[in-house]
């Protein structure tokens, strides 16, 4: 190839990495909207077209995930999991929630986006190696783990869990992984011994006059500096609007809340690890506050 060619490939090259490198995707399954679980009527019915608008602009891409294969499947749970899984009405969805967290993960790993929002119609965060439930069937980020361990050479992982309960089932999976970090905020303070897996009591005081600050403060508190010396090389955020006010799990909050912990978690995987960051849908079960709260964190992930 003659030089003033190979510079031009070259820096065509270079351009296409650097617009891969600032958007953000966006994986859905058009399942979700018809059913997904702990709802009042289906939560996610107004989705995809409830982001019409970010779809309009340019730094925001929607795909739509393949089911997880069994083979997947089996690398973080017993098959004992997975036969009860297939038998259990509420978790139609898995297969597709799974897949669209993975396909996150590698998008972001590969750096054909900079940080993603991975929609569930069956959450993750409750399943174990051999139990389920809570509406949570496969446990997406954990499989999520496994794929860019082996598939992309990525190794020290940061978990923020803000759903309203505690992620048992996470937190069962990467207990024994000094490689993981795991930080639940829920109804209690607890500490392991190697400082890898917390739990933040800041449902209590999110029971205050005024809980976005309580509780976003608390996030803040528990996560970032922690985050900052582990030295993570991909970060993961489980977000449940379940803990909005009028939710199953209210503690008062608004969407103010979601998006300072965003805004944190956005500047955190920029300075830590390249802007990795991949919000994964948890609990919630209002579609009006589905719609009233998702493409705003969205949004936010796609902000300079």
């Amino acid at each position: 190839m003659p030089a003033e060619e190979k510079f031009t490939s070259e820096r065509e090259e270079s351009v296409a990495r650097g617009v891969r490198k600032r958007l953000t995707g966006i994986f859905y399954h058009p399942s979700f909207s018809r059913g997904s679980y702990l709802t009042r009527g289906a939560r996610l019915q107004d989705f995809p077209d409830a982001l019409d608008d970010l779809l309009d602009d340019a730094r925001f891409v929607l795909h739509e995930p393949e089911p997880i294969s069994e083979e997947l499947i089996l690398k973080v749970h017993s098959r004992r999991l997975l036969d009860g899984v297939k038998q259990d009405p509420l978790c139609s969805t898995a297969w597709h929630s799974a897949g669209a967290v993975v396909m996150g993960a590698e998008k972001i790993a590969a750096g054909e986006v900079r940080n993603g929002f991975s929609f569930i119609g069956a959450g993750g965060h409750h399943s174990g190696r051999n139990f389920f439930g809570g509406c949570c069937c496969f446990n997406d980020v954990a499989i999520a783990i496994h794929v860019l361990r082996t598939m992309h050479g990525i190794n020290r992982f940061a978990i923020l869990d803000t759903d309203a309960h505690h992620g048992d089932g996470t937190r069962e999976l990467v207990r024994n992984d000094s490689a993981v970090l795991h930080v639940c905020v829920c109804s209690y303070d607890y500490e392991s011994s190697d400082g890898t897996n917390i739990d933040i009591g800041a449902a209590v005081s999110a029971l205050d006059k005024a809980p976005d600050w309580q509780y976003a403060r608390a996030a803040l508190d528990g996560f970032a500096e922690r985050a900052r010396a582990f030295k993570p090389e991909f970060l993961f955020w489980y977000f449940g609007f379940d803990t909005h006010r009028g939710d199953y799990g209210d503690l008062g909050l608004t969407v103010d809340a979601y998006l300072a912990i965003g805004a944190m978690m956005k500047k955190l995987s920029d300075q830590l690890c390249g802007g990795r960051l991949e919000v994964v849908l948890g609990g919630g079960s209002r579609s009006d506050i589905a719609r009233s709260v998702i493409p705003p964190v969205i949004s936010l992930l796609g902000s300079e």
